[in-house]
């Protein structure tokens, strides 16, 4: 009977463990996918060259390859969470500051 306590107790730490971690991962992705769509708007805008948004959307993968390999153990430490957050708002001052520098795509007449 104590192995089975034993076992629920373990079971019980580590969905506890599990819980902000996931919270963590699903605010990372919806931001991501905000950033993502604040890339193709300008895309679509003129806003953002082709040139631009090729840099925007590959550093976005760079933030998913770290996010990805954050979660590959199953546990986000506060560490990698300050890091992702870290380069998350930095792309999106990237955004912002591509999307506001009067380069602009010419328009087709």
């Amino acid at each position: 009977m104590v192995t089975l306590r034993t076992i629920v107790s373990a079971l019980l730490t580590a969905s506890l463990l599990a819980v902000p971690a996931a919270a963590f991962a699903g605010r990372a992705d919806r931001r991501e996918n905000r950033q993502e769509q604040r890339i193709r708007q300008g895309e679509r805008s003129g806003q953002l060259t082709p040139r631009e948004a090729g840099r925007l959307e590959r550093q976005q993968g760079h933030i998913q390859a770290d996010k990805e390999r954050a979660r590959a153990d199953g546990r986000v430490t506060p560490q990698e969470r300050r890091q992702l957050e870290r380069e998350q708002n930095r792309a999106s001052r990237d955004i912002h500051r591509e999307k506001h520098d009067r380069q602009q795509m010419p328009r087709a007449r």
